[in-house]
């Protein structure tokens, strides 16, 4: 398996499942419901909701900057707000989610080795640093929605 297949299956496993560390994003987010979704159990913290909207963003984030353009996120853009929270929007939230991660998957699949070496747009990274930020941002996430989940 060349690099790129290598972090696209470390994207896959921290989004969808098999991940060494306990529950992807998907697993931590399975049975949440809208309730749980929008509940605050911990004071100054953020919703599962929010979170997944934060996923979903930097995941369309990535994905323009590996189209190569400059992205940087507004606070607004960064946390979106939950404007509804009914059961019909906390469905488009995680269809959100899951479209912007598989956009994600499917433009890095689509790089070469030799483009993991390149800057990332308007960044003083490399795509390869930049790639396996936002899995380990899926990751850090997933734990803290599980935390969530408990409240």
């Amino acid at each position: 398996m060349n690099e790129i297949g290598r972090i696209t299956d470390q994207l896959q496993r921290a989004f969808k499942g098999d991940a060494w560390h306990g529950p992807s994003v998907l697993k931590a987010l399975k049975a949440v419901t809208f309730e749980q979704a929008f509940k605050k159990p911990i004071k100054g913290a953020h919703s599962i909701w929010e979170i997944v909207l934060h996923i979903s963003a930097w995941h369309h984030a990535v994905t323009q900057r590996l189209k190569g353009y400059v992205v940087n996120l507004t606070k607004e853009e960064d946390w979106p707000r939950v404007e509804n929270h009914d059961e019909n929007a906390w469905q488009s939230a995680l269809e959100l989610t899951n479209e912007s991660y598989e956009n994600l998957l499917k433009k890095a699949s689509s790089l070469s080795d030799s483009d993991l070496n390149k800057t990332a747009p308007g960044r003083n990274h490399s795509i390869y640093f930049m790639l396996h930020g936002v899995i380990q941002h899926d990751l850090y996430h997933a734990g803290q929605i599980a935390i969530l989940k408990k409240g």
